[in-house]
């Protein structure tokens, strides 16, 4: 399995509490087309500023597939602030409790 994890900066609160929402109503037809994503976790520090997505996907292809579509578009809304990383890892350990 892949993450693809992007993080922003300089966020405005409202903003990153709207963005969230935004996700969690559309989470209930799937990802975005184009995204083969097997799951998602969306963090924020709504004092700092900050947010961190990360998509999981299942194969290099998909992840491949769902970078590319994810970096074409533009975030929702304004004042997110700007994105400062996008960063490809493989899941070594996936544990839930």
């Amino acid at each position: 399995m892949y993450a693809r994890v992007v993080r922003w900066e300089d966020a405005e609160a409202d903003a990153l509490k709207r963005t969230a929402e935004e996700i969690s109503s559309e989470a209930d037809s799937g990802p975005p087309e184009g995204v083969p994503a097997k799951g998602f976790l969306l963090m924020h520090d709504l004092e700092g500023g900050r947010a961190m997505a990360i998509t999981f996907f299942e194969s290099e292809e998909d992840y491949r597939q769902g970078d590319e579509t994810l970096s074409s578009m533009s975030p929702p809304g304004d004042g997110l602030g700007r994105r400062v990383g996008i960063d490809k890892y493989s899941v070594a350990l996936e544990v839930e409790v």
